[in-house]
């Protein structure tokens, strides 16, 4: 050689008269040229053999780990639970929403007719009697007064049943 050249990013060395450069090792990345050393891979990535950059954990799953080498590494989501592209960690599904399955990316919002109190949940618990649920509710809303149902699958007030001439029913009324 005329001039030496700069290991390219992937790669390193650490060592003098060297005819060549090493590739970073799995779980490790050098996002610049002419390096002496690699890095760690981040949390909620992982780092293939010579990465010049880390790759996200894909969505529904997530890594705190900083040495990981491929996607299949990262954690799956369990179910009750959500994980975006390049999570740390995973998220419990808000309230009015559920999943049921692992390795989601996003929680489903609860249909009409169904709602869901607690975070973390695999499914939506039937409306109550005397109430009504919009899609993604967290709480039965009562029937207003005037009207009333015994129906567990109403996702609207005007669903309730209108109270007959000469009867009467109270907010939230079976």
């Amino acid at each position: 050689s005329t001039q030496q050249t700069a290991c390219a990013k992937g790669s390193y060395t650490n060592e003098t008269r060297q005819g060549e450069c090493t590739p970073c090792a799995g779980g490790t990345y050098q996002d610049a040229e002419a390096q002496t050393a690699c890095k760690p891979c981040e949390a909620g990535s992982y780092c293939a053999k010579g990465a010049s950059a880390p790759l996200p954990c894909e969505k529904g799953s997530y890594s705190t780990a900083t040495n990981l080498t491929a996607a299949s590494q990262c954690t799956d989501a369990s179910p009750g639970n959500f994980a975006t592209t390049g999570s740390t960690q995973q998220t419990a599904c808000a309230k009015g929403s559920y999943t049921n399955e692992t390795r989601q990316g996003e929680c489903t919002p609860c249909s009409g007719g169904t709602y869901q109190d607690a975070e973390a949940q695999t499914a939506c618990k039937p409306c109550e009697a005397g109430g009504y649920c919009a899609v993604g509710a967290a709480a039965a809303l009562p029937c207003e007064a005037g009207s009333y149902s015994t129906a567990t699958n109403l996702t609207a007030a005007s669903e309730c049943t209108d109270a007959s001439p000469g009867y009467f029913a109270t907010t939230g009324s079976t």
